[in-house]
């Protein structure tokens, strides 16, 4: 057999969705498909990009600058061919709060320890794992951050003149409430007149997406306001936004592209810049890990759907990597975290992308858009941007998965759902994702445990003769932790000392754990001290090897492993004999 030649050229393990597309073939006619994709999605990320930013309390630019930045370095990098990176809703309930404690700062320095924490998810394979949390879980904490971003949307929905929000939803509900007072109906009618454009134009089926036409005629509809009635006021993204960079300075959004910056020299919580240190670094670890999980989460989430839609596979660990690369180079330009936005992905695929280059050609569209049209960007209400935010909290929300779980799906099931979405709006998504899966670990375990059964057998047909000496077992399922007592108990408390042999049938034995091979131990030294003998009838490979490293071996009328019945008939009988 001849050795294969290595390669000259070899992609790394991170780039797999690049070169799987690579591989199969790319022609130019791929290529202008792509280029399609990429300025379909573009003029949808442009708009979610700017109100993500400003619902999690940053200037839009840094959102535009995540679309750009990571989702350009994710694409290239990562393990899906058709993912979308960029800001996405889910991140909101979790980036807000870092804002508000330490500022754009402190988010961008937490998204680069996420980015960190994502490569080391890649590289140790774990992303398989996330695989496994748990879908009433998922469920429950997604639709408890789409009330939690609805409700953060209505002061600049409705105009209201509240006092700053925070990260309490309680608080932050109590607080818009109290100021319903204040409502400025011209707000209130170009928010209204946003939703119904966004809500309205899908069933038309024409080319041009919605977000884009919706805050296009809602930019109009506030210019006219604003410009005919005195006192409007009417707030706009020039209105609320004003920066500075590289000696000018100016209203709404920068026409610059992102230059490089250090996270830890922009301003923090109090304004000022931050002092990187171990302390803020411990303060922040806790954040950077939920952003990376929730990433982790909703990007693998995103590669499946992405997989079912195109009949292809994604590489989980890669597309990892792929995240973490993006949300560690991005803050050193203005990005905030990014990961695959599920909406995104799937307007890319049917918008008939093939390779990851749509995804590239979506960062170079961001680019060019903040270069000549800034200004136009300055106009967009924040009303509008309100009402987007509505349509992506309903659409996050799975409403309709919800009330069908709820009606059809077992009980534990429902409870860990509404378990999961309470936890989620009145604490945190972190609580809520860490009880949702010790929930369903216990009830898991619990059912195991139901599962898994020992049953004393009066006779066999194939062992003749011997009742009076012998007794029999029968163990099913998994031999676990859970189940361990459960099991073996039965067998301590049903074999009598009159008996000179306790056979164990465990070729249904599933799995076996370490309290498992502890408790056969324990057995084992309890049958020696009554002079009794143990034979194992029916051991897999694996059960076998298994209980030998552990130290039980084959001993002369004490400890035996039997292939089948017929073999343990022979055996008994000489032990007894002898």
């Amino acid at each position: 057999m001849t050795e294969e030649p290595k390669r000259l050229l070899s992609f790394p393990p991170f780039a797999v969705g690049l070169r799987d597309s690579l591989r199969e073939g790319y022609s130019f006619s791929d290529f202008k498909q792509d280029v399609l994709a990429g300025l379909t999605i573009g003029t949808v990320a442009v708009p979610l990009s700017m109100a993500l930013a400003i619902a999690t309390g940053v200037p839009p630019e840094y959102g535009l600058y995540t679309a750009m930045i990571a989702g350009a370095i994710i694409a290239l990098t990562g393990g899906s061919r058709f993912n979308i990176s960029g800001p996405t809703a889910a991140f909101v309930v979790i980036l807000f709060p870092i804002v508000n404690d330490y500022g754009i700062g402190g988010l961008l320095l937490s998204t680069l320890m996420a980015g960190i924490i994502l490569i080391l998810f890649g590289l140790t394979r774990l992303g398989l794992l996330i695989r496994y949390v748990p879908y009433p879980v998922v469920l429950g904490f997604t639709a408890g951050i789409a009330i939690i971003i609805a409700v953060l949307q209505i002061p600049d929905f409705l105009g209201l003149r509240t006092s700053k929000l925070g990260d309490d939803f309680i608080n932050n509900f109590i607080n818009i409430v109290t100021s319903l007072s204040t409502i400025n109906v011209y707000e209130l009618i170009v928010g209204l007149s946003t939703l119904a454009i966004l809500l309205i134009w899908p069933k038309l089926k024409l080319p041009l997406p919605a977000p884009l036409v919706g805050l296009v005629l809602g930019g109009i509809i506030a210019y006219g306001i604003n410009s005919t009635v005195n006192g409007a006021d009417i707030h706009t993204i020039a209105s609320r936004f004003s920066w500075k960079a590289h000696g000018m300075q100016g209203t709404g959004i920068p026409p610059i592209p992102p230059s490089f910056l250090l996270p830890w020299q922009l301003p923090g919580g109090n304004g000022q810049p931050l002092h990187l240190d171990f302390h803020l670094i411990h303060n922040l670890i806790g954040p950077a890990f939920a952003i990376a999980t929730l990433g982790a989460i909703e990007s693998l989430l995103c590669a499946v759907i992405a997989d079912e839609l195109t009949m292809t596979k994604h590489n989980p660990n890669s597309e990892l990597i792929g995240q973490g690369l993006g949300n560690l180079i991005a803050p050193f330009f203005g990005g905030i975290t990014a990961t695959a936005a599920i909406a995104r992905t799937a307007t890319n695929i049917r918008s008939g992308a093939k390779s990851p280059v749509a995804a590239l050609i979506h960062s170079i569209f961001v680019l060019l858009t903040i270069l000549f049209f800034a200004n136009l960007l300055g106009y967009v209400p924040t009303a509008s941007l309100g009402a987007l935010l509505f349509i992506v909290a309903w659409n996050m929300s799975e409403a309709k998965h919800c009330f069908y779980v709820l009606r059809t799906s077992p009980k534990s099931d429902v409870a860990i759902l509404i378990v999961c979405f309470g936890l989620t709006v009145i604490f945190d998504m972190v609580v809520a994702v860490g009880v949702g899966i010790a929930l369903s670990a216990a009830l898991f375990i619990r059912n195991m445990t139901d599962v898994s059964k020992t049953r004393p057998i009066k006779t066999h047909p194939e062992i003749k003769g011997l009742e009076k000496d012998v007794a029999i077992f029968d163990m099913d399922g998994p031999l676990f932790f859970g189940a361990t007592e459960k099991l073996l108990g039965l067998i301590k408390s049903h074999i009598a000392t009159a008996k000179k042999i306790c056979i164990i049938d465990v070729q249904d034995i599933l799995s076996i754990d370490a309290t498992a091979i502890a408790g056969l131990k324990s057995l084992q030294t309890q049958l020696y001290k009554n002079n009794q003998s143990l034979i194992f009838v029916g051991a897999s490979p694996q059960l076998l090897l298994t209980l030998k490293k552990a130290g039980m071996t084959d001993e002369q009328k004490k400890l035996a492993f039997c292939k089948n019945f017929y073999e343990v008939n022979e055996l008994a009988q000489q032990w007894l004999a002898s």
